[in-house]
């Protein structure tokens, strides 16, 4: 099943999310497996970064939610607010991903 995180990063967290990135990306690079979707929320002209979104495919609550509790940024405290929400696929189009 399909489970949407969205979380919001606290004021000033860009030194932060930069100094962490590489261990960010090593985290997400070894959960593939879980991984159906993820990037980071912007600023409308693409300048800062507000959060991050993932959408996972896991079996329950509780893995979606290891997930996120072991990221890396959530782990630093770059996050202000993190919402864990079941969901389920509507409609998809690949060719509109850019």
């Amino acid at each position: 099943m399909l489970w949407l995180i969205m979380c919001t990063d606290k004021p000033n967290q860009a030194q932060t999310r930069e100094k962490l990135l590489a261990e960010h990306r090593n985290y997400l690079d070894t959960n593939t497996d879980l991984i159906f979707f993820s990037g980071p929320q912007q600023t409308d002209d693409g300048a800062a970064s507000l959060g991050s979104l993932f959408i996972l495919n896991a079996e329950t609550r509780k893995e979606a939610e290891d997930f996120i509790n072991n990221e890396t940024f959530c782990r630093a405290g770059v996050f202000e607010a993190v919402v864990v929400r079941r969901m389920r696929k509507g409609r998809f189009n690949p060719q509109r991903a850019d």
